[in-house]
Formats: C-alpha cells, sequence, structure tokens
C-alpha cells in the first residue's frame, strides 16, 4: 500500500470529473534567468507577495504606532466576533459528521477503485504530525493550568460583567471539581472542532483534485459555487486570502515557538530574555529552513520530523513513568468525559459570561486553527487519496484529537498535581512560555528534558516553516506542485520576518491580532466551501 501510483492526480475507477479548458499555470508568468528561475501566478503571487512585503517594512518603521492598534484590533475582533468564531465551528462538527453518516460517507476519493496509498500507521503518524506540534509544545502546561486557575476562582464580577466560567458554574475553592472543568476547556480546543475545520477543507482539496481533476489549489473547491468564474478574480480573491491566512497563521505559531524556546534557553543557560533573543531565534531556525529548502532536503526534512515525533513521545513517555502515572492514566479517560460533559456549555455561542475565555481563548484558537486550515488541509489531502469519506472523517477527527486528549493530559495533569499534592507552585507562577519548563524541572532529569523540549521546538518550527513555504508556493503558482525552488525561499524568508515584525510590533498580541484577522474573512471562505463539498459529493459515483 506504500507505493505510489505514477500520477495520482489519474483517478481509478468510476469518478465524475468536472470538464474545463483551465490548464494548470496558463496565467503563470515564466521567468528563466540562468539556473534560477519563476513560475508564478501572475496576480495571486503579486499581489499576495505585495501585501507582505508592504506589511513587514511598515510594522517594522512604525514599531511604537502598530502596537497599540494590534492591541485594540485583537481586542475588538475577539470582543464582538467570539460568537461567529464558536457558532462556525460547531458548522464544521455538524458537516463532517452529518457527511460521515450520510450516504455520501461511501465516495472514496480517487476513483471507485482507488486504494490507499499509505497504510494505517503511517496515515495516522502524519495526520497527528501535520497540524499542532509547536503548539502542544506552549500549551500543553500552560492551559490547563491556566483554566484550573480560573476555575478554582470561580466566577470573577468585573465591571458589573462575570467573566470567568458562569456557563460551567465555577468550582471556586474545589480542587478536584477545578481539574475536570480545566481538562475539559483545554481539550475544547485542541480536539475536534479544530480538526473538523482542517477535515473540511482537506476534503474539499482531495476530492476536487483526485476525483474531479482540479489543480491542487484551494480556489478549485469552489467550482459548483462559481463554475467558471473560479480561474478569474473570485479565484485569485480566494487563493490571496488562502495565501495570507496560512503565512500569518504560521507566523504566530512561529512567534510562539520563539518565545518558549527563548523562556528555555534563559532556564538552562543564562541566555537574556526579550524580544532580541527572539528575533535571534527567529532569524537562526528561519536560515535552517532556507538551507533545506534551498538544498531541496526533502527526504531529511521528513526524517527530521519523524525524529522529532519520536522524541516527543519519548517526551511524554518519561513523564507519564516519572510522574503521577496512575492520575495521568486515569486522567485520560476522566478527562474525556468531561469533554463530553462540557461540551455544550463551551460550544454555545449566544449568551456567554465567561467573557476571559470564549472571546481571549476560543474566539483566537479558532482563528487560529482557521489561519491553518490551507496548510494542514493540503498536506492531509495529499496523503489521504484512496481513503472513503467516512473512513477520512472520522480518522481525521477521531486519531487526532485522542492524541491531542493524551498530550493535554499527561502534560496538564502532571502540572496540576504538583501543585495540589505537592504545593509546588513554580509553574503556576512562571510566565506562560516558561511553564512547561518550570513543571519539568519539578521531575528527574530536568536539565536534559528542558533540552530536548527546546529541540522539540526548534525543529518544529523548522518542518513548519519548510512545509507551509511549500503550500503557500503551491497556492501562489496556480497549482503548480514543482514550480522553482526561488519562490520557496521567497515565502521562507517572509514567514520569517512576518513573525519578526510581529514580535517587534507587539509580541504575542501582535502575532494574535494577525492570527484572528485573516482567519475572520478566511472562516468565510471555509463555510461556504462545506457548501461546495456537499454539492461536489453529491454528484460522485458510489460503490454500492
Amino acid at each position: 500500500m506504500s507505493d505510489r501510483k505514477p500520477d495520482p492526480m489519474v483517478p481509478d475507477g468510476a469518478v465524475n470529473p468536472i470538464n474545463t479548458d483551465y490548464k494548470v499555470g496558463q496565467d503563470n508568468i515564466v521567468v528563466k534567468v540562468g539556473p534560477l528561475g519563476l513560475d508564478i501566478h501572475n496576480r495571486v503571487f503579486a499581489i499576495s507577495g505585495l501585501m507582505v512585503v508592504a506589511f513587514v517594512v511598515l510594522t517594522l518603521a512604525f514599531q511604537n504606532q502598530v502596537e497599540p492598534l494590534f492591541s485594540g484590533l485583537r481586542h475588538w475582533l475577539t470582543a464582538n466576533l467570539d460568537g461567529f468564531f464558536i457558532a462556525a465551528g460547531n458548522v464544521f462538527i455538524l458537516v463532517c459528521v452529518g457527511l460521515a453518516v450520510s450516504p455520501l460517507g461511501r465516495v472514496r476519493l480517487g476513483g471507485t477503485e482507488a486504494t490507499p496509498d499509505y497504510s494505517y500507521l503511517g496515515w495516522f503518524s502524519m495526520l497527528f504530525a501535520a497540524g499542532m506540534g509547536i503548539g502542544l509544545m506552549f500549551f500543553g502546561v500552560s492551559e490547563p493550568l491556566s483554566h484550573f486557575g480560573s476555575a478554582m476562582g470561580g466566577t470573577t464580577v468585573e465591571n458589573g460583567v462575570r467573566t470567568d466560567w458562569a456557563p460551567l458554574g465555577g468550582a471556586a475553592g474545589d480542587a478536584e471539581a477545578a481539574t475536570r472543568l480545566g481538562m475539559a476547556a483545554t481539550i475544547y480546543h485542541w480536539a475536534l472542532h479544530p480538526w473538523a475545520m482542517y477535515a473540511t477543507l482537506a476534503l474539499g482539496l482531495a476530492l476536487f483534485s483526485f476525483n474531479k481533476g482540479l489543480p491542487l489549489t484551494i480556489r478549485s473547491v469552489f467550482y459548483p459555487l462559481l463554475g467558471e468564474r473560479v480561474w478569474g478574480w473570485p479565484g485569485h480573491c480566494i487563493d490571496i486570502l488562502a495565501v495570507l491566512a496560512t503565512l500569518f497563521g504560521l507566523a504566530t505559531s512561529l512567534g510562539y515557538g520563539a518565545s518558549q524556546a527563548s523562556s528555555g534557553l534563559n532556564y538552562l543557560f543564562g541566555v537574556p530574555l526579550g524580544t532580541t533573543t527572539q528575533v535571534l531565534l527567529v532569524l537562526g531556525i528561519t536560515a535552517v529552513a532556507l538551507a533545506s529548502v534551498v538544498a531541496g532536503l526533502d527526504a531529511g526534512v521528513k526524517r527530521l520530523s519523524e525524529i522529532n515525533m519520536a522524541l516527543a513521545l519519548l517526551l511524554m513517555l518519561f513523564v507519564i513513568a516519572v510522574g503521577p502515572t496512575l492520575d495521568i492514566l486515569g486522567g485520560f479517560f476522566s478527562n474525556l468525559g468531561a469533554y463530553v460533559q462540557y461540551l455544550p456549555a463551551l460550544s454555545n455561542p449566544v449568551g456567554r459570561e465567561d467573557l476571559n475565555y470564549s472571546q481571549g481563548w476560543t474566539a483566537f484558537y479558532w482563528a487560529w486553527w482557521i489561519s491553518w486550515s490551507p496548510f494542514v488541509g493540503m498536506f492531509i489531502a495529499r496523503v489521504s487519496r484512496g481513503r472513503t469519506v467516512r473512513e477520512f472523517i472520522i480518522s481525521v477527527l477521531i486519531i487526532p484529537s485522542l492524541a491531542c486528549v493524551l498530550w493535554m493530559t499527561v502534560f496538564g495533569e502532571t502540572a496540576i498535581g504538583q501543585y495540589v499534592r505537592d504545593g509546588y507552585d513554580a509553574a503556576v507562577k512562571a510566565e506562560l512560555p516558561l511553564q512547561l519548563f518550570a513543571m519539568l524541572d519539578a521531575l528527574p532529569l530536568a536539565q536534559v528534558t528542558s533540552f530536548i523540549a527546546i529541540v522539540l521546538v526548534v525543529v518544529f518550527f523548522v518542518t513548519s516553516s519548510d512545509s507551509g513555504s511549500l503550500v503557500i508556493d503551491v497556492i501562489s503558482a496556480g497549482g503548480k506542485v514543482d514550480a522553482p525552488v526561488p519562490q520557496r525561499v521567497f515565502w521562507a524568508v517572509f514567514q520569517g520576518l512576518v513573525a519578526i515584525a510581529l514580535i517587534l510590533g507587539g509580541g504575542l498580541v501582535a502575532l494574535q491580532a494577525m492570527a484572528v484577522s485573516t482567519g475572520l474573512p478566511f472562516a468565510l471562505v471555509l463555510l461556504m466551501s462545506s457548501v461546495a463539498v456537499i454539492k461536489g459529493l453529491a454528484s460522485e459515483p458510489r460503490p454500492r
């Protein structure tokens, strides 16, 4: 099953392809100067590239002025649109579940006779590796501790407004109930909802590429809604939005990674904290990613990613072994139960009183995941040929969700247990980027595990940057998957520069502001794509 077809775009068995005169690359500008060359979509690349360059230049030139702008933008978007983001997340879940249980779930990606390109084990590994490396490292300890602390405080009233945990009832002074609430609130952000966002776009990309014969770009998904206009300005706008959303979503992750890596280096080696260290980290790691792009070390990056996943697994197993093992193992199932119990309250888009949670956490998360959906969705689509829609949705939703629940349980339960059981409050009092290292400090071999954690963050950073530049390049090259290397160099460089600009222009608040502001318009794109996917599946032949 691991042998790929010579051309995965050629279907096996019956399909209902879309007949169009459009040819991949027909609107591209091709330039060849010696060994270097460009093969770019003359509108998507030009407009998105110029917008990114202008953003970096203006942000770096007016750092003091843009910081309050980013802060105000993030607050306004999350305060006024939290209900929209939460409702949109619910829509993606309903679409995925509806497709999985309907007769459309029998449609096979790649044709009625297509067979999977990868074994289940290899496919499951890639599904998990696709999405959340840096985020899991940053928030694995910090988010459960944050929600546990809020739940322990019960309901807070600020300016006459109840801001914490009102829909969940609070758990003032009750450590057991606060742990249950905190873990449920954490899992909500990392389980079914984000993976439904990824699955929706990934399914559309796979369907319209492998079954319908269209280019592997975001605009192709909208052919049932736009027809041939998808190759014109409506399609250009969709792809430009996808480029910008992906770039700023990746920059947000890179910024979080730089913040955590600098905190770890300060903890281990006394490296000074601050924006200078973070900027130097971004420059150094971007240079490593750039070297892999220039050298074409795809196989090397793949091996590096596999090593990173193995290190992450070893770190998790180590914490299970030396931490509160029985609490962790039992907590996995109790946390799943708490997630199911509190899911209706957590996913309610109206009448929320827990504003710190729904606006400060959920609205940002949903925008961040949505901005990552072109990147992760394209990756998942490319490795899922041969699966049925039902098999695809169940696997993409369930397998990575369970892995995220396990990760959050291991690190979150350990950190909370240190505080509740042992009275160890260093992790609770530490800044968010340092909380993982503070938790590891209370376990054996802290220096070694903290160094491994830094390595994990850095390598997740490198592989995300390299893979992200490839996906952005495919979109901005009109669907060409073999575009010249200099284009990937451009996007890899500007991923790093955008992260630097945002770090200097307001730090984590600026990173969050741009993730939310680009996630908002792309949320509308993703909602419309759900309709297009349903229409596309309805026209496909289904095996009996």
